[in-house]
């Protein structure tokens, strides 16, 4: 087992499996990729996406943080990250479609020279190739009343596929046939037929950097140490990736302190701006026999501008053959084996919260604070409560309206902002999509942490390459 190489990535997820086999194709370089958790090469419940929902909360495949406690959101969310080859996109739902232009054009004025929408066009039309549902999984009876409803509300039927804007429609899925395709399935299986110059290394867990001065020359891991003749390139993610720099004494000097870290590199922004999707809960029972023919249950949804002046959707939806109960059945709100839901979240919420580590145990698992429902103007709580809103006209817009029984949570006596937010905000889940923990921008912004190049300021030999470089 070699213990140098030219590149190391940290992570085999989202980004690191995509990168490593990139960086492989010259063949003048060495590559190693390192993944905490295991292969996820011939596991059946990570290939079958009908059964996505297994692996949250399994910990052989992946750990569900427990989050700080909320002061306005709640504060029992697991939020789960998958630990294995592929990363989250071995583990979620696999809707997938290409980010609208405004996102990127946005990060170009926040400093992402070269990030633009028409910068990332290009890549985007090399990687991307249209799957549809298959004919069965259109016929699911419940999804097309929600569609039609929401077409009958005023929403256009638009084809996700094509571009992400204001409408009602089936979202595109990362699949083939029924089985899940993940950046492991498209870029590193079959791991016996790799180039010789990539090695992948599972259940190698990075503690920390290996650093000579400025110079970052490798990586700690738990079965010794790697040294990168290079680059070290961390792609650990939103969570894992600050607290990779945290360990390494980089970072805000005077937590590092108060984690009993010594500070080696004084850096503000790491751990900083954590953002999420926030997601609400509305939980109907059926009128009628919800049909169990589905791809993974989430298939349909929408994009909806709650602010009229928003440049781009607010609000999305999306639509659940099945009673999305976990934190409802907990504040005692009903429930039914026959039932469907519509989850809003807030598409582009404006809470920041942190990843710390912990003074009494800074090797354990960080503190995570996503300080959900907490920006000052109260933008995320308003749209929140407008989508649930929304979400009850369009369920009494037909077809839809012939499929519901009743309103099981938060149910018909919840009216009015007031109990409508504390309804929504204590029962919200996430969407999993942590971000900006490491955020790239200009040279003057005190809390960039990379530069459009993705180095991390001050350092050498040392690159940041996934979602916690999202400035927004």
């Amino acid at each position: 087992m070699t213990t140098e190489s030219d590149y190391v990535i940290v992570g085999g997820g989202t980004a690191g499996a995509v990168l490593a086999r990139r960086l492989a194709e010259d063949p003048e370089v060495s590559v190693v990729l390192l993944e905490a958790g295991p292969s996820d090469e011939g596991i059946e419940v990570i290939a079958d996406l009908a059964r996505w929902a297994e692996l949250l909360g399994d910990e052989r495949y992946g750990h569900d943080y427990v989050i700080e406690p909320q002061a306005r959101g709640n504060g029992r969310i697991l939020h789960s990250r998958g630990v294995m080859l592929g990363g989250c996109s071995s583990h979620n739902s696999a809707i997938s479609f290409q980010p609208p232009p405004y996102d990127f054009d946005r990060w170009s004025e926040l400093g992402a020279a070269g990030w633009s929408a028409r910068d990332v066009a290009p890549y985007f039309d090399r990687v991307r190739e249209r799957v549809d549902l298959e004919p069965s999984e259109h016929d699911n009876a419940a999804v097309l009343a929600f569609v039609a409803a929401a077409a009958a509300h005023g929403f256009r039927e638009r084809d996700f596929a094509l571009d992400v804007d204001e409408g009602v429609g089936l979202f595109q899925l990362a699949k083939r046939g029924d089985r899940r395709v993940s950046s492991s399935t498209a870029y590193l299986h079959p791991l016996a037929a790799l180039p010789p110059n990539l090695e992948v290394r599972t259940g190698a867990r990075v503690l920390d950097l290996v650093l000579d001065g400025t110079r970052v020359r490798g990586v700690r891991t738990d079965a010794g140490p790697m040294h990168a003749e290079r680059e070290v390139v961390l792609c650990a993610g939103a969570i894992g990736t600050p607290v990779v720099l945290l360990r390494s004494g980089i970072g805000p000097a005077a937590h590092l302190r108060h984690a009993g870290v010594r500070p080696v590199h004084d850096l503000d922004g790491v751990g900083e701006h954590l953002q999420d999707h926030p997601e609400g809960v509305l939980v109907f029972a059926a009128a009628r026999p919800v049909p169990d023919v589905s791809a993974q249950r989430y298939e349909a949804g929408l994009f909806a501008r709650i602010d009229a002046d928003a440049h781009w959707p607010d609000m999305m939806f999306h639509f659940g053959t099945e009673a999305f109960d976990m934190h409802t059945v907990r504040a005692g709100y009903p429930t039914a084996s026959n039932a469907f839901s519509i989850t809003p979240n807030v598409t582009r919420a404006r809470s920041e919260g942190t990843v710390r580590l912990r003074a009494s145990d800074p090797a354990g698992d960080p503190a995570i604070d996503f300080a959900y429902f907490s920006d000052p103007e109260g933008y995320d709580e308003r749209i929140m409560v407008a989508g649930v809103e929304l979400a009850r006209e369009i369920v009494a817009c037909d077809p839809l309206a012939a499929w519901t029984a009743r309103e099981l949570a938060p149910g018909p006596s919840v009216q009015g902002f007031a109990a409508i937010s504390e309804y929504a905000r204590s029962t919200a889940n996430t969407v999993y999509h942590p971000v900006g923990t490491c955020r790239m921008g200009r040279a003057d912004d005190p809390d960039a942490v990379v530069g459009p190049d993705l180095l991390v300021r001050g350092l050498e030999g040392l690159r940041i390459a996934d979602a916690s470089i999202f400035p927004r």
